[in-house]
């Protein structure tokens, strides 16, 4: 059986490295597609805790359904945005979203 420590190396490794992405790229799509890697770092820490949890409920599985449909929301609305943001300007960039305001 693997160790717990390589799956939450490899949940803190796509935590950092989605991390690193919405910091720096400065592109609409990108930046959603890295905050994706890290619900998807979340949720294998998530997985991983509740496998080697003594009780064997499952809840870190329930949360990782949870995200699941967050992560939907977040793309749907995500793509909505930068859609009405290239329909404005013909540009995707981070800096264009504070044009968007009212």
């Amino acid at each position: 059986m693997t160790p717990l420590q390589h799956y939450l190396f490899l949940a803190v490794a796509l935590f950092s490295i989605g991390a690193w992405g919405v910091l720096a790229r400065r592109n609409i799509i990108l930046v959603i597609m890295c905050i994706e890697l890290m619900l998807n770092g979340i949720n294998i820490a998530l997985i991983a805790f509740s496998n080697y949890s003594l009780d064997g409920a499952g809840r870190g599985q329930v949360f990782v359904f949870f995200i699941f449909a967050v992560a939907a929301a977040e793309v749907a609305i995500g793509l909505a945005i930068t859609i009405a943001l290239y329909r404005l300007r013909e540009r995707m960039s981070v800096d264009e979203l504070h044009e968007m305001k009212g």
